[in-house]
């Protein structure tokens, strides 16, 4: 028997141009006015903007500033350098290669809702007849759930900070949301074009984060048919299909990368070499990573998602169940073979997870709703509270406590009140206690109720950091000022410099300072750009000869240093 009963006043949807407004309101903050900070995000952007600046050699084989990069795959940072080149003159290099940040979020969440309303429209997944009618109708009760898994997938935790980053893993995360609902309309109906619709989302995430992943998808897709009883001989065809047009996007990099050998090198050895290292035995170190972070990362999908998988435990081999719960098995094997595991990894789960926890919400208990939306009120207000009152006591020194904890991570800078961020805040914050007001006061009974406050909250702190400690946060994580000084110190004859610094300290040299680092294909430097990590006094030198010219660092890092050295003319 299903485990679902609704009457139709719970399947009340949320209007399309709320859902986009929430949709742009998670998105906007953290992407407009950040800079690149010192992660994998400026690795990022730094080959999106050597591509972007640099010649067709930089687009078949990625790199910073000379530094090459052959991991993960092309795409995201062709979209980003794409949107330098469209739009840089007029918004910045930074913020237009966010532009594809923006658009490949919105393609996730697209691609989330309908197959969350494709599945929930479904004849097997619609709640049990009322004697006396008044049931919801099937499409209404589809994007009544397509809504509740959009506003659990942007409360994901986890997913968060990831969604706003130049990095590929965002990008990888939208083409699973998008593999997830091609596969749905191909379960519904197996067809060449459905199969073909997939190689083509395959394809792309290979451009984007190499062949592992989509051949464990393939793998999931293929057992999915198995659940669903479709023919084999009608199934494997098809899969072929899916791989050969998977292969065929991945050509417009492969052929030309192979032919013309970029600055001299095998992109394709380096990158095949690069995939066949996240494969290994599983061990006991991927599972606690999962264990230990999963708490928190998928917070408040899984546990709706167990809920889901205990309710539904009797209701085998239905389209709803199957698709979603093996994406997350495959994911979850995906992530035990990998020998050090990383968020992208996580991050392949956050999709199906979503969609399993809005199944899990149709048969949550009103108590239990209740006592996850005083969760989310108490902790999330009371983190949006301790955000202002640091926010205050760094402008006014009261109270002392809250400002010297916040002014002694951030030696140096100097607080000053933007008045459209904090109109945004102050806006952010009254948003949220409409919100909690209308949800204590009217006890809606619709479906989405349990997870509205839990997204609304993530979304108002993610805002208020964006908005009030933005500006810390540039100065502290951000190596412009320190690239610039490094500049200014440079002889007028620099012809090009030498360095061991990481990615995202060269791109940002490369960016800030416009420093002219050796290039991909080699030059005999007279200049190094040295990093070091100074503890216990200790300096570590560069082997040779050096003479120094200059030495900073970031004010908000007292280990890190850089010294720009010069090598004798011979």
């Amino acid at each position: 028997m299903k485990p679902v009963r609704l009457p139709a006043s719970a399947v009340l949807a949320l209007p399309r141009w709320a859902l986009f407004a929430l949709a742009m309101l998670y998105i906007l903050p953290g992407v407009i006015g950040r800079e690149p900070w010192k992660n994998d995000d400026a690795a990022s952007f730094g080959i999106m903007w050597t591509m972007a600046h640099g010649t067709w050699q930089d687009w078949l084989w990625p790199n910073i500033a000379g530094m090459s990069v052959p991991e993960e795959g092309p795409l995201m940072f062709w979209l980003g350098a794409l949107c330098i080149k469209l739009f840089g003159g007029i918004l910045g290099d930074v913020l237009a290669a966010r532009i594809a940040t923006i658009g490949v979020f919105l393609l996730g969440a697209l691609a989330l809702w309908y197959a969350t309303f494709n599945l929930g429209r479904r004849p097997e997944a619609q709640p049990l007849r009322l004697a006396f009618g008044g049931q919801p109708e099937p499409n209404d009760f589809g994007r009544t759930l397509a809504d509740a898994a959009l506003l659990i997938y942007l409360g994901c935790l986890g997913f968060l900070q990831h969604s706003h980053e130049t990095t590929s893993e965002p990008l990888l995360t939208a083409l699973l949301a998008l593999t997830l609902y091609r596969s749905v309309r191909y379960m519904e109906k197996p067809c060449w074009r459905n199969a073909a619709l997939i190689g083509l989302a395959l394809g792309l995430m290979t451009l984007t984060r190499g062949w592992v992943p989509p051949v464990f998808l393939l793998v999931a897709l293929f057992t999915c048919t198995r659940f669903l009883a479709i023919p084999v001989a009608r199934a494997l065809p098809h899969l072929l299909a899916t791989l050969a047009i998977a292969f065929a996007v991945t050509l417009p990099w492969l052929v030309p990368a192979f032919v013309a050998r970029p600055y001299g090198q095998a992109p394709l050895l380096a990158w095949n070499a690069w995939n066949l290292a996240q494969l290994g035995l599983p061990s006991l170190r991927p599972l606690q990573t999962l264990l230990r972070d999963g708490v928190w990362f998928f917070w408040p999908a899984w546990p709706f998602a167990l809920w889901a998988a205990y309710a539904w435990r009797r209701q085998n081999n239905l389209l709803h169940i199957v698709v979603p719960t093996t994406f997350v098995i495959v994911a979850i094997a995906l992530l035990l073979v990998h020998p050090a595991p990383e968020h992208a990894q996580l991050l392949m789960l956050v999709p199906p997870l979503a969609i399993m926890a809005a199944f899990g919400l149709l048969t949550v208990q009103r108590g239990a709703i209740n006592a996850i939306d005083w969760f989310s009120v108490m902790v999330l207000t009371l983190g949006a509270a301790v955000l202002w009152i640091f926010w205050y006591a760094q402008l006014t020194g009261w109270p002392p406590k809250p400002a010297h904890n916040v002014l002694r991570l951030i030696p140096g800078y100097v607080p000053e009140v933007n008045w459209v961020a904090l109109i945004v805040a102050i806006a952010a914050t009254l948003g949220w206690f409409l919100l909690v007001h209308w949800r204590v006061s009217r006890r809606p009974s619709v479906l989405w109720r349990a997870v509205v406050l839990s997204s609304g909250g993530v979304i108002l702190i993610w805002i208020l950091w964006m908005t009030l400690f933005l500006p810390h946060t540039n100065y502290s994580k951000s190596y412009a000022t320190v690239a610039r000084q490094a500049a200014a110190a440079l002889p007028p004859d620099t012809d090009c410099i030498d360095s061991n610094a990481g990615p995202a300290q060269r791109a940002s040299f490369a960016y800030f300072g416009k420093l002219p680092f050796r290039p991909v294909d080699g030059g005999n430097c007279r200049l190094l750009l040295w990093q070091d990590y100074v503890r216990g006094g200790v300096r570590h030198e560069p082997p040779g000869n050096w003479t120094l010219l200059w030495e900073g660092r970031r004010a908000s890092d007292r280990t890190e240093r850089f010294r720009l050295y010069r090598r004798p003319a011979p």
